[in-house]
This record gives C-alpha cells, sequence and structure tokens, in this order.
C-alpha cells in the first residue's frame, strides 16, 4: 500500500483509499487485523494522528472496526446489507440535492427500478411483505394521518414491494431510489396529489403481488409514475406562474 506524499489531497484521505483498495481487492480478508498506527505511520511515512484520522474514516464507512484489549486493535470489517442500507441512502439523497437531478430524471430512475424488481416480489412475497403493504395501505386511509406519517408510510409499502423481491443486492441498490427519491417526490407532490388515488394505486400493486402476477404490479407502478410526473408538472408551473411579476 503506498500514497503520494506530492498528491495535494489529504494524507488521511490518500491513507484511508489505499487500505481500502487493499480491501476491495482482496488483499486484506474479512476479520485480519490491520498494522499497528506506529506501523502504519511507517509504512507511509506520516505521523500517528494522520494515521488515526484515516481510520476514523475507514471506521465510518464501516470497512473496518476496532476492539480493546490484549488482542485488539483495527481488523478489517464484515460489512452486511442492512450497515450499507444507510450509506446508500446518504449517497443518493447527497447526489439528488448537490447536482439539483430534476424530477423527472428521479422518477424515471426510482420507477424503473422498482419495476425491475416487481416479478421477483410476485414470486417470492412472503405473508409479512403482504401484512405490511396491507398494513400501509390501511394507515394511508386514515383521516387524522398527517402529511408527514403519510410520506413515511408511502416509502415503508415501497420498500415492503422492493423486499419482497427477496435479493439482498436488489434491496441494497434500491434503497437509495425508495428512501431518498421517494421522499424528494412526495416532498413536491403531497399537496397536489389525492390521497385515495395513491391507496387506489397501492391497492392495485398489492392485490397483484398477492396474486402472483407481476404484469399487472408493473402496470399499476407505471400508472403510478404517470400519475406522480403529472402532479409535479403541475405544482411546478403553478409556482412559476406565482414567481413571475404580474402585468
Amino acid at each position: 500500500m503506498k500514497i503520494d506524499p506530492d498528491n495535494k489531497a489529504d494524507l488521511s484521505a490518500q491513507i484511508a483509499q489505499a487500505i481500502r483498495d487493499a480491501i476491495v481487492s482482496g488483499d486484506m480478508i474479512v476479520d485480519e487485523r490491520l498494522p499497528s498506527e506506529a506501523e502504519l505511520a511507517d509504512q507511509f511515512n506520516v505521523s500517528r494522528p494522520t494515521v488515526r484520522e484515516a481510520l476514523k474514516r475507514l471506521a465510518a464507512q464501516s470497512l473496518i472496526r476496532t476492539q480493546r484489549g490484549a488482542f485488539g486493535g483495527a481488523f478489517v470489517n464484515r460489512l452486511s446489507y442492512e450497515e450499507a442500507y444507510g450509506q446508500q441512502i446518504t449517497t443518493a439523497t447527497l447526489l439528488l440535492s448537490m447536482n439539483a437531478v430534476s424530477f423527472d430524471v428521479a422518477c424515471e430512475a426510482r420507477y424503473a427500478l422498482e419495476r425491475a424488481c416487481t416479478p421477483l416480489a410476485a414470486e417470492r412475497r412472503t405473508p409479512d411483505h403482504l401484512a405490511t403493504m396491507r398494513a400501509e395501505i390501511h394507515r394511508q386511509g386514515q383521516p387524522g394521518l398527517s402529511d408527514e406519517s403519510f410520506c413515511a408510510s408511502d416509502v415503508t409499502f415501497h420498500r415492503a414491494l422492493v423486499d419482497a423481491a427477496g435479493n439482498p443486492v436488489l434491496s441494497y441498490q434500491l434503497a437509495g431510489a425508495v428512501e431518498a427519491m421517494q421522499p424528494l417526490m412526495n416532498m413536491i407532490t403531497f399537496t397536489a396529489r389525492s390521497r385515495e388515488e395513491i391507496v387506489g394505486f397501492h391497492s392495485r400493486i398489492a392485490d397483484a403481488i398477492e396474486a402472483k402476477n407481476g404484469p399487472a404490479a408493473q402496470t399499476a407502478l407505471r400508472e403510478l409514475e404517470s400519475y406522480t410526473l403529472h402532479l409535479a408538472r403541475g405544482v411546478m408551473e403553478a409556482r412559476l406562474h406565482k414567481s413571475r411579476p404580474a402585468g
């Protein structure tokens, strides 16, 4: 593992990247103990605080874990899909907010990804997945439900649909789509949409998944996408009209 001392990039970031590359390439395996801070400082020809900062970066990414005691130190972590969900959601949220991704682009990606997992969900759904979807549909029909709670329920419904595919890689990849893009779409459209319409779409999707009818679920998702896009464009046009000076 090497770094470029003449590189203007943060040395701790370079060290973290070098160790990360070694882990990803398989040169360092799960549960392997990293060299001590002093050994890493000598290896990279940097101070121990610089090494310590690099290790903090790796720990924040769940790539390493630290243990105390006589047999302690820093070890290559076994990263689970569940642990990685949060990072995926955070990354997707930052990408959307910092790069000003258009609503249409986010909506297209989000529904295209979900439709891709629908045939598997129809084939593999469990009673628990169906129960979650039905519970959220019931919740969404409650008259006293706040907009914030309705949006959270919306995300939970679609998360259950994705998880019903029974594929942890798909669930991980779609974590950002559902839990980052869906709230973005909710935020823009919640003032204009009809809850009854949303409940209707969700009921059709749940019915199709329960009947193991993937194509019918995909059709309902396509119609939900069209409905969402129509609402968003109406909201944005209204905002643009309102912002224009009178006369």
